[in-house]
């Protein structure tokens, strides 16, 4: 009998310490898991200093009144009269809109048609003075685009007023589209037309 009774203790313990090296090698999973979910994130600039790191580079929205510290200098201001502050309506909404006018005039056949389009055209924006610097870079490549839109209206596009409407979005879409291929970052508001010709 005092056999039996020293092997059912020698029983119990061992089984009392199967269940611990169990919750032991299950916590130090979880720890494990834990861990390699914060290095990946880490890694991945998710949380921690590659995170906080990361600035964001994308031109901001310009408030009325707001100095923009990417505007482009003032055109032909020489010190005389009319180079005062610019100063922002109270109208209209809370942001400030500037204007990138696009120097040559836009010429394309009309689909479908034996008739052609002539325009000029300039673009805006809330945004700080970098979309207009890119405006500006980028030119080529939004010529480019913006003729291949205007090739793909129709006659009765052109001469209807809603389709000079829909012509300025897509206009707008593909200077947009450009800009986000080659700046991450489009920021052009709308298309106007300076001048528009069919014949």
């Amino acid at each position: 009998m005092s056999s039996e009774k020293t092997e059912a203790p020698a029983e119990a313990t061992k089984k009392k310490g199967k269940g611990l090296v169990a919750k032991l090698l299950a916590g130090t999973a979880l720890l494990g898991a834990g861990g390699g979910a914060a290095y990946g994130l880490m890694l991945q600039g998710v949380i921690g200093s590659a995170a906080e790191a990361r600035e964001d580079n994308n031109p901001k929205l310009v408030r009325k009144g707001e100095v923009d510290a990417y505007a482009p200098p003032a055109e032909g201001g020489h010190g005389g009269e009319g180079t005062g502050a610019e100063i922002d309506g109270e109208g209209g909404g809370p942001y400030r809109t500037s204007y990138y006018s696009f120097g040559d005039e836009f010429t394309s056949n009309l689909r479908e048609s034996g008739h052609f389009v002539q325009t000029s055209l300039a673009a805006s924006t809330n945004y700080d003075g970098r979309v207009l610097m890119w405006l500006k870079k980028h030119e080529l490549a939004v010529r480019s685009a913006s003729l291949i839109v205007l090739a793909d209206t129709s006659e009765q596009e052109a001469y209807s007023v809603g389709g000079k409407e829909r012509l300025q979005k897509r206009l707008t879409d593909a200077i947009n589209k450009v800009l986000v291929a080659n700046e991450g970052f489009g920021g052009v508001k709308s298309v106007y037309f300076k001048s528009y010709i069919v014949q």
